[in-house]
């Protein structure tokens, strides 16, 4: 595990840059995660990032699919926001653990 200062808080990640305390996480942080990817976060990637949080504190499995039915984005709307692997990054920016199906 490595270190990173991030919204001026020093954090834990992992080689891919997924944060090991998912306590950690703030709107600040996940700001600079997707700066460091050339992505501005705006409204509608929160409100996805908040419903993976959400999702993944509940133990459901997050798919890319389960994301496009959740009403807050189809699965294009989802590839728009998040390009080049919506889960992976989302996932990242929510401050949750890689999921399974991400390679």
């Amino acid at each position: 595990m490595a270190e990173k200062t991030l919204a001026g808080k020093t954090v834990e990640v992992t080689g891919e840059g997924y944060l090991v305390n998912k306590e950690d996480w703030s709107k600040e942080i996940a700001a600079e995660l997707a700066k460091e990817d050339g992505i501005d976060l705006t409204e509608k990637h929160y409100e996805v990032l908040d419903y993976l949080r959400k999702e993944q504190a509940a133990g459901t499995t997050l798919t890319i699919r389960k994301v496009g039915k959740s009403g807050i984005t189809d699965i294009k709307g989802l590839y728009q926001l998040f390009p080049g692997g919506p889960l992976k990054l989302s996932s990242k920016y929510a401050g949750i653990p890689k999921p399974a199906s991400c390679v």
